[in-house]
């Protein structure tokens, strides 16, 4: 086992409870492996002064040793090329304000990739810091065909080399059981910072060379890679046929989302149109009866019909990354995004940005240049998230007719698609402005492991999508019923005057609000009505449905009250009214959530506000484009 350096470590009172750090690529199962050994003991929170998540566990091994366990953000190497691998670089070196230097690290490996993930095991060999190197993914090394000498390996390297299989039960007992026989616990905490400075003293191609050396004397690969992922690959990658097979698939996607989803939808909204006629016929008229009708059924279930089309939109979503494809389709688009002076590092963080701008623009992270960060960061939000599924969903079922287009295409579903391109083409667009505005780096190549093609997991899939069922009902439950409560208050009081006519909401605080509001957005052909959900729908997009909901239960009466609200805004709007709201969304402001995080990101508020800016400037204008286009042509 490799011992700390004498010219850096001094004595110092041993730990009762020693500190370890686990380190490693990205991806290669350390949070994983983490979660196995901490399970519910654990905390997260951020390292000081950046948004980097630090998550910090305890746990005991068989020997009854307690352990505390730090989850260091993925590194591909110390010396450190993004943020992320600055923290680990800085935490092992004992460098961070406030941070104890863990007297001993775990360096978890994938053994499907141990070519890429054995530089880093051979950088932190060079700190002399006791080291136990975890081979994890060994399940998926052997379903490869892929064997692992681990013996000759901890004999070649010199400190202890165990197997881990993180996802499973009980695939943490060797490296527990390997703890146990260390003696970490009577190690000093390192006073002074390690030496990093050894790191770079040793040349690129010694490394390489290393590595190579001992790949040949510890692991016996197949004797070719898969034959299925070759021949797929040459029509996947192919320059031509390769963007074509991209374009069918996203064609198949949207028209699954409206084509299969409606049986679902339809019994869902049966379901909450019954319940209504239900409360209707055992409650007494008055405020309760007007809150749950109106403000919970009429507002949250509103939004609730929608989740059948975000479970389908993400079952494939799902689908095309496990079974390896997603990473094609990141080679196939690099060439455009460079094009428009994007890094080719910046196509995760904005296909997370798919599901929620949130988690897509915490992904920036890995992205070196500070620049092309900067730009991923301005126009991850105009990659269409999920929460504008259930608002383009209401607008396209009321306004396009549900029929079919060359006999092939479902015309809603390309409605759909074309709408997620706009706001793709929008972020090229900005991208190619800031171009010219910002100064320019140089081209860093997106280097990208592509995996062998499989059938995607059943097991993954019904996880993953029962994970975003979750989040959606949870939001439905929680955020966005809290907010109709709060609407459906503004909407009720105060009580119209005696006398007054018309709807009890056109005199209430939410219907002054609105048509305070109709002045701005009158030219972009926006009522009242719209202007209300306009606002709760700062908190979350998917929130201006169901306010929608609300306000248009409030405000119609006899048996209009029983129409569904696609019918209600299909009779009720113009399809100029319903094209301009749809060109709103593909560019609406963001949410609270969004701006919060962009102002996290960026340390500071000039960011976030240019963000917003130049997001309503584009959303006022194109919907003003739009809708006086559509009024001159007597749509």
């Amino acid at each position: 086992m490799a011992t700390a350096s004498p010219d850096v470590i001094h004595p110092a009172t041993p730990l009762a409870t020693p500190l370890i750090a686990l380190v490693g690529n990205p991806n290669c199962g350390k949070t994983a492996l983490f979660n196995r050994l901490t399970g519910a003991r654990q905390k997260v929170g951020n390292y000081a002064g950046v948004t980097v998540e630090r998550k910090e566990g305890q746990f005991v091994s068989p020997q009854g040793q307690g352990w505390r366990v730090l989850d260091l953000p993925g590194a591909y190497s110390l010396l450190a090329a993004t943020p992320d691998e600055a923290i680990t670089r800085d935490v092992i070196a004992g460098t961070r304000d406030g941070e104890a230097a863990p007297v001993g690290l775990v360096c978890v490996v994938d053994a499907t990739n141990l070519r890429l993930n054995l530089r880093m095991v051979l950088e932190l060999q060079t700190l002399g810091v006791p080291m136990v190197l975890a081979i994890n993914m060994m399940d998926l090394a052997a379903r490869r065909g892929i064997h692992i000498d681990t013996a000759r390996l901890q004999a070649e390297l010199g400190i202890p080399v165990v197997e881990a299989v993180a996802v499973r039960a009980g695939g943490e007992r060797a490296l527990l059981a390997q703890l146990d026989t260390l003696d970490w616990a009577k190690l000093p905490v390192p006073d002074a910072p390690r030496p990093m400075a050894r790191i770079a003293q040793t040349p690129v191609e010694a490394t390489h060379r290393r590595v190579g050396e001992l790949l040949a004397a510890c692991v016996t690969m197949p004797d070719h890679a898969s034959p299925l992922t070759a021949r797929l690959d040459r029509h996947v990658l192919h320059p031509v046929f390769g963007p074509l097979i991209l374009a069918a698939l996203m064609f198949l996607v949207f028209q699954a989302v409206f084509s299969w989803a409606q049986a679902p939808m339809d019994a869902i909204e049966a379901c909450m149109g019954a319940l209504g006629d239900l409360l209707k016929a055992h409650m007494p008229d008055g405020m309760l009866r007007s809150l749950l009708i109106e403000g919970v059924i009429g507002g949250a279930g509103s939004v609730l019909v929608f989740l059948p089309q975000i479970i389908i939109l993400f079952g494939f979503i799902l689908a095309l990354e496990d079974s390896g494809y997603l990473p094609r389709a990141a080679f196939l688009l690099d060439r455009v995004m460079a094009s428009v002076g994007l890094s080719g590092r910046a196509f995760i963080p904005l296909l997370s940005s798919f599901a929620c701008a949130v988690p897509g623009i915490m992904a920036t992270r890995t992205i070196a240049d500070p620049r092309d960060r900067l730009v991923t960061i301005l126009i991850a939000p105009l990659m269409t998230c999920s929460a504008r599924l259930p608002v383009y969903a209401m607008l396209i079922a009321a306004f396009i007719p549900d029929r079919e287009v060359g006999g092939l295409f479902n015309l809603q579903g390309l409605v759909l698609f074309a709408l997620y391109m706009a706001g793709i083409v929008s972020a090229m667009a900005v991208a190619l402005v800031l171009k010219r505005f910002m100064k320019q780096s140089a081209a860093q190549p997106l280097l990208m492991e592509l995996p062998d093609y499989h059938v995607p997991h059943l097991r993954n899939l019904a996880l993953g999508l029962w994970e975003r069922t979750a989040i959606f009902v949870k939001r439905v439950g929680t955020i966005i019923l809290s907010l109709m409560i709060v609407l459906w208050f503004l909407s009720n009081f105060p009580a119209p005057p005696a006398g007054a006519t018309g709807p009890a909401i056109e005199h209430s605080l939410a219907g002054m609000l609105g048509r305070g509001l109709e002045v701005v957005f009158s030219p972009i052909g926006f009522n009242w009505q719209i202007c209300i959900a306009l606002v709760p729908g700062m908190a979350a997009r998917e929130v201006a449905v169901a306010a929608l909901g609300t306000v248009y239960a409030m405000s119609q009466t006899g048996d209009e009250l029983s129409s569904a609200l696609v019918q209600l805004i299909g009779h009720a709007w113009s399809l100029p009214t319903a094209l301009s709201l749809m060109t709103w969304y593909v560019f609406a402001p963001q949410c609270l959530s969004t701006v919060i995080v962009v102002k996290r990101e960026t340390n500071g508020w000039r960011m976030p506000l240019l963000m917003l800016g130049y997001l309503f400037a584009l959303a006022y204008g194109a919907s003003f484009l739009v809708y006086h286009t559509a009024m001159a042509w007597g749509l």
